[in-house]
C-alpha cells in the first residue's frame, strides 16, 4: 500500500475514534445532571424556594391580592335611566346594581345586569319620615303584617334575579321593629341578604336581621349627596380610607352621571392603593 494513503487512512481513523470518545463523553455527563420535574399546565405552581417569595405564575393562579381590602359599590334606584345604568355596566370592575320594583326598566336592567356578572339586588321601597313617599311598592309602617309581607312579597317577585335587599328611602320604617321583622321574614324565606342603607341613624334593619339569621351588613358611605364629579372623588377617597381602617366598605351611589364619571375617573386609582372590587354579596356576614 503506497505510504500516501497509509497516512490518509490512519487519520481518518485517528478522527473517527476522537468523535466517538467526545460523543461519549457528552453523553456521560447529560445523565449526570439533576433533571427538573416536567411543568404540567392545569396543576398546582411549584413551591417557592425556602426564604423566597412567590413565583408570579403561583400569584397568578391562586388569585392572592396581598395586602389587599374589599370594597362593594352599589347602586341604587336602577331601573329607570337605562343609559347612564349601563355605564355602570361597562365597568371593568365588580358592582351591584340595586334595582327598583314597578319602574320602566325594572325587568330589562336586571336581567342585563346578571348577564354582564354584576350583582343585582331589589331596592325595597320603605317609607321616610315626613309627608313624601318612596315609591310604588311601599313598605309603611300602618300596614298590617300581613300587607307588609304580602308587599315584600310582590317586590321581590319583580326582581327574581336579586340576591339580595337593601331599603330604598326608608327612613321611618326602617326604624320600626315590627315592620323590619315582618320584612325580613320575607328576605329569610326566599334566601337573601340585607344590606341596611343606612338613611336613618335609628335604623334597626341589620339588627333585626342579624337576629333573624338573614346575612346582612350596613352601608358604609354615600357617594353623591350632591350631584357633582369632585365632590363624589372625595366620597370614594373616603370610601377608601373606610377600607383600609376596617377591611372592607359598602358605598352606595345612584345612576347619575356624575358618579358614573367619578367612578371611571377613579376605580384605577383604586386598584392601584390596595382595593378589591367586590359584589355586595361578599361583604354580608
Amino acid at each position: 500500500m503506497p505510504a500516501a494513503m497509509a497516512r490518509r487512512l490512519l487519520l481518518l481513523l485517528i478522527a473517527f475514534l476522537l468523535a466517538v470518545f467526545v460523543s461519549w463523553a457528552l453523553f456521560s455527563q447529560m445523565y449526570r445532571m439533576p433533571r427538573r420535574p416536567a411543568q404540567t399546565f392545569g396543576g398546582p405552581p411549584p413551591p417557592p424556594s425556602a426564604g423566597g417569595s412567590p413565583s408570579p405564575l403561583a400569584t397568578a393562579t391562586t388569585g392572592a391580592t396581598p395586602g389587599a381590602f374589599t370594597v362593594a359599590i352599589v347602586i341604587d334606584d336602577a331601573g329607570q335611566w337605562p343609559a347612564t345604568e349601563r355605564g355602570y355596566l361597562a365597568l371593568p370592575i365588580p358592582l351591584t346594581l340595586s334595582v327598583l320594583p314597578h319602574v320602566r326598566y325594572t325587568a330589562q336592567i336586571a336581567q342585563e345586569a346578571a348577564d354582564a356578572g354584576k350583582g343585582v339586588m331589589l331596592h325595597l321601597p320603605m317609607e321616610p319620615l315626613g309627608r313624601d313617599t318612596a315609591g310604588p311598592g311601599e313598605i309603611t309602617t300602618n300596614m298590617s303584617d300581613a300587607q307588609i309581607a304580602a308587599q315584600t312579597e310582590n317586590d321581590i317577585a319583580q326582581v327574581p334575579l336579586a340576591k339580595g335587599v337593601n331599603n330604598h328611602e326608608g327612613s321611618k320604617a326602617s326604624a320600626d321593629p315590627r315592620v323590619m321583622r315582618d320584612v325580613m321574614a320575607v328576605v329569610k324565606a326566599h334566601d337573601l341578604f340585607f344590606i341596611d342603607s343606612k338613611t336613618n341613624t335609628q335604623s334597626v334593619g341589620a339588627q333585626v336581621a342579624q337576629d333573624a339569621g338573614v346575612p346582612n351588613a350596613s352601608r358604609s358611605v354615600f357617594l353623591d349627596n350632591k350631584a357633582d364629579v369632585a365632590y363624589t372623588e372625595k366620597m370614594l377617597e373616603l370610601t377608601v380610607a373606610t377600607a383600609k381602617r376596617d377591611g372592607s366598605a359598602i358605598a352606595i351611589g345612584h345612576p347619575r352621571p356624575t358618579t358614573l364619571a367619578a367612578l371611571q375617573a377613579m376605580y384605577p386609582k383604586m386598584q392601584a392603593e390596595g382595593v378589591q372590587f367586590v359584589l355586595a354579596s361578599e361583604l354580608v356576614r
